[in-house]
């Protein structure tokens, strides 16, 4: 069961290592194939369906704990939360009793419209204010804390005049939430907008990170674009390794949702996430140090 509201310190599960679910590889799940202790399912796939994703899922869920990671909650959008979205999602909750509900800092709709991109918020003091409203009435309504996850950004708002991460940190303590880190986003976000990933680890507040994901990108010249399209890079298996150093054992996941490869390569990419936590935990290194991996 996923972290409860309870005004007291957290308790994230730990799940050790997973996958993202995705239909090209439900056979080699249901046949048992080994290499993910978890999966992470894309909420929306889920939702008001009952023909054979939901069965599948359903039998994972009876083998594996399960994570649900949504796209369309638009947490910061100004439209009013959408209730029949909402009432899906508790229903879907309930039924499956996820270890994890997250979802992604953004807006995708304006006017009643849906955009089918994860856009960027103007980070202020009353953009803040308003999702921290939203995240509370959406942690009401399903009894749990839900995670954010930080968003791959390719261009700031000028309005914008709090820095990302601690946004992301004051958005956790007032909503009392949790932040799903994805390492790959960092690192795109850090090359296309110019700052110090270091820096930005610094300022997250660690007791608030249940969750990370790992994934791969595409240079396309002028700007990395988060693709989940490739293996997970050198750059950003490094900063993983700094991200568990600071932080300590973390539910790890690996996202890739665009030329998805057999499964024995999929799990080649956990595998390479065991490694590396591995070697951190397996004797002390110098504080905020990065080795070769």
């Amino acid at each position: 069961m996923g972290a409860r509201r309870a005004g007291s310190a957290i308790e994230w599960p730990d799940l050790g290592f997973g996958a993202g679910l995705r239909a090209e590889h439900y056979d080699d799940v249901l046949s048992g194939a080994t290499g993910a202790e978890w999966f992470e399912a894309i909420t929306e796939n889920y939702i008001d369906t009952h023909g054979r994703p939901l069965a599948v899922l359903e039998a994972v869920r009876r083998d594996h704990p399960l994570a649900l990671h949504g796209v369309a909650l638009s947490i910061g959008s100004t439209d009013p939360l959408d209730e029949g979205y909402l009432r899906g999602l508790a229903s879907l909750v309930e039924r499956l009793e996820p270890a994890i509900v997250s979802d992604h800092l953004c807006w995708r709709s304006f006017g009643g419209r849906h955009l089918h991109d994860l856009l960027p918020m103007p980070l202020t003091e009353e953009s803040l204010d308003h999702v921290v409203e939203r995240v509370d009435a959406v942690q009401t309504r399903l009894g749990r804390r839900i995670l954010l996850e930080n968003p791959s950004t390719y261009l700031a708002w000028r309005s914008s005049d709090i820095p990302e991460p601690e946004f992301l940190a004051e958005l956790a303590r007032r909503a009392d939430c949790g932040l799903l880190l994805d390492v790959n986003n960092v690192y795109v976000s850090s090359v296309n907008l110019g700052f110090d990933p270091m820096a930005y680890l610094d300022a997250i507040p660690a007791e608030r990170v249940g969750q990370i994901h790992l994934a791969g990108f595409s240079d396309l010249g002028g700007y990395l674009f988060d693709s989940h399209s490739r293996p997970v890079s050198e750059p950003v298996w490094a900063l993983y390794a700094d991200v568990l150093r600071r932080m300590g054992p973390r539910t790890t996941m690996v996202e890739w949702d665009a030329e998805i490869p057999e499964w024995p390569q999929l799990v080649a990419e956990i595998d390479r996430a065991r490694a590396v936590a591995d070697r951190v935990f397996a004797q002390p290194v110098p504080e905020y140090a990065t080795v070769a991996l």
